[in-house]
């Protein structure tokens, strides 16, 4: 048996190939059938990572009974959230709107042109915890889809017309000018609301929260505030010690379900990943604390390990699940370990916090029990779990290629390279680099965003291109190499030319598939924003590319969002990001000599080593990049230009004068 998803290829939708339900993927065909057979639309939304997801899967839709009404009543579509984030942020907003939460799967009743009128997110097989069961929900929709249709299609326009209000906020709002309060504010703001006993921020469900903690981070080195700092730390201390990080494998599970980080939600999510590893790598810049460093190194080794395909492209998900249970892969039993371990077993567990009772349904999910464990010492016990570990039925793995998600890990290896020394990270950064250029870019220079067995699809999306700019201007800032830079260059034109919104950027292109409402997410949610993160990198190519446009184009979207910023910054952290860059005045370094020459890099040195994040640098003979044209080399010697605003002093050769400068 199989329905309409059997020529697919993302894994989640393949999932659902043999069902009993007659899936349609998202598409003109399963559109068309809807107006035809005059029937609503039943949007099925998740991922194949997604724990809930699979539960709702074998409860309802692989039961022919209630794939009979499906079938009977519904023109049934399937979507995975990863490949079509449009949707999913169009019919996320709506249940958010009708319900007050959202999450998958997610449920939502649609008309056969695509417009809203009802939705969830799971509905159980039989009534339980207040909720209707799937099949009552199923068949109240049918009635009122017969007998009460005027009142469903007033009720979904009138929430089209609310979320397109909503993704048009920062319209209309007076220009501000960008101003240091809305930090201050914003940063008082997470002081008062951080939770001081554990770290993070919020009850149960907890999330690690790194743009969040990148701008703490940012936020100390720009104002010097220490409890900044220590916000920041405590958090990373916290979240690294408990069972949300996969202590003997590296690499953090997606959220805690607790509010002191030991239970995982158990699927590991490349974007959590990527954005993690890089964040405990200026935790470490700022603090020296080795923890930090090798907490960014196990993350990056575990993503080169299990996560990265043959032809350098990074893997989008791990499973939560294997052989049918939560978790199964990483939890241990006493005798398990003993058996491992031998007489050394009883220190390790200790260290571990590994009890006969356990943490999580009678086995343990280890954790580090206390500040004082001695960490180092468990390396040969961490290595002799992992070896009996690998042997486990593995969870399953997402192997699509998502351009966003890729370009958010190739900034975290591109940076590592250059702040570790660390060949082996370049060449993984150049290689998925040159893999994401050549497999998921038009022959014109646009993007797609999804890429499976060779197969690429779907228009990209802004964060495709926001997102890989940032990847790539890092990987420039690394290596040199100015074809990096020009590809960057390249994707913020095509970025100003297909997505400009009259106030920042829409989701979707202009020449994308016609939706409901045209997407503009301007909240930060588990990825950053396109938006936040286009205010990023233009205003980091306003420096390379000594282009005042792209600043500009910034500040003007920065300004109005400023009271949402200051209001609520658990929600825009990417924001607060790209508002403290612009604010610091940052540096644009141009170093003019041969990248590899020992006076070269001696500058660098100077000018990249340690914690950075308000500057931008080239380096190099005059060509392609613009910061370096037009500067010579003074006396034969690598010669530095420092520039502020478009300003530059006077250029220097002298090592001691360029400490000056930098003090």
């Amino acid at each position: 048996m199989s329905n309409h998803l059997a020529n697919e290829t993302s894994p989640y939708l393949l999932q659902h190939a043999g069902n009993p339900v007659d899936w349609y993927p998202w598409g003109e065909e399963a559109l068309q059938k809807a107006r035809a057979e005059d029937k609503p639309i039943f949007l099925s939304i998740g991922y194949s990572a997604c724990h809930w997801c699979h539960v709702m899967a074998h409860e309802s839709f692989e039961d022919e009974r209630v794939a009979a009404i499906m079938n009977e009543h519904f023109v049934s579509v399937k979507v995975d959230r990863e490949e079509r984030p449009d949707l999913d942020r169009i019919y996320t907003s709506a249940v958010q709107a009708l319900t007050g939460h959202g999450g998958w799967p997610m449920s939502v009743f649609l008309t056969p042109d695509g417009q809203p009128f009802y939705g969830g997110t799971y509905f159980p097989p039989t009534p339980r915890y207040g909720m209707p069961s799937f099949v009552q929900v199923l068949l109240s929709v049918a009635d009122a889809w017969l007998n009460r249709r005027q009142e469903l299609l007033a009720g979904g326009q009138q929430l089209v017309n609310a979320i397109e209000r909503q993704m048009a906020v920062a319209e209309g709002v007076k220009r501000e000018d960008m101003k240091r309060e809305t930090l201050e504010a914003a940063f008082e703001n997470l002081s008062r609301s951080f939770d001081e006993v554990h770290g993070g921020w919020g009850s149960a469900p907890k999330f690690p929260q790194p743009m969040i903690l990148e701008f703490l981070l940012r936020y100390h080195h720009s104002a010097g505030a220490p409890r900044a700092l220590q916000m920041a730390s405590k958090t990373l201390d916290a979240m690294a010690r408990g069972g949300m990080y996969d202590q003997i494998g590296g690499g953090f599970h997606r959220y805690s379900m607790d509010d002191h980080w030991l239970v995982p939600h158990f699927e590991k999510m490349l974007y959590d990943n990527a954005q993690l590893a890089r964040v405990y790598l200026h935790g470490w810049q700022v603090t020296s604390n080795p923890f930090h460093r090798t907490i960014a190194e196990e993350i990056l080794d575990y993503v080169i390990r299990e996560m990265t395909g043959p032809a350098g492209g990074f893997y989008s998900t791990q499973d939560a699940d294997s052989e049918g249970e939560e978790g199964k892969f990483f939890l241990w039993t006493p005798d398990e370990i003993r058996a491992v371990l031998g007489a050394e077993a009883e220190p390790s567990m200790a260290a571990y916090n590994v009890t006969e009772a356990g943490n999580f349904e009678g086995r343990n999910i280890l954790e580090l029990a206390s500040y004082a464990s001695p960490r180092a010492e468990l390396t040969e016990a961490r290595d002799k779990l992992f070896a009996v570990r690998e042997q486990r039925v593995r969870p399953g793995r997402d192997e699509k290629v998502l351009t966003s998600w890729n370009g958010l890990m190739l900034a975290a290896f591109a940076e590592a390279t250059r702040a570790l020394g660390r060949e082996d990270y370049r060449r993984v950064a150049e290689r998925n680099a040159e893999f994401l250029l050549s497999e998921l870019r038009t022959p014109d220079g646009r993007l797609y965003h999804t890429w499976k067995a060779g197969t690429a699809k779907a228009n990209g999306y802004l964060e495709d291109y926001t997102h890989l700019t940032e990847g790539l201007l890092e990987l420039y800032q690394t290596t040199f190499d100015p074809r990096w830079y020009i590809a960057a260059h390249e994707l913020a034109e095509a970025m100003i030319e297909h997505f400009s919104a009259p106030v920042g950027f829409f989701d979707t292109s202009d020449d994308h598939e016609t939706l409901v409402v045209r997407p503009r997410e301007l909240q930060d949610n588990a990825i950053p924003s396109g938006n936040g993160m286009a205010a990023l990198v233009l205003l980091r190519l306003a420096g390379l590319a000594v282009e005042p446009r792209y600043a500009e184009l910034a500040r003007a979207v920065l300004g109005p969002m400023q009271p949402l910023l200051a209001r609520h910054p658990l929600g825009f952290g990417q924001w607060l990001i790209a508002l403290d860059y612009a604010l610091a005045h940052p540096r644009e370094i141009a170093i003019v000599g041969e990248a590899d020459a020992a006076d070269t890099r001696a500058m660098l040195d100077v000018c990249a080593t340690g914690y950075r994040p308000h500057q931008v640098l080239a380096v190099g003979v005059p060509g392609d990049v613009p910061l370096l044209r037009d500067r010579e080399q003074v006396g034969e010697q690598a010669t530095a230009y420092v520039c502020v605003d478009f300003t530059c002093r006077p250029p220097v050769t002298d090592l001691a004068a360029l400490r000056e400068i930098f003090k």
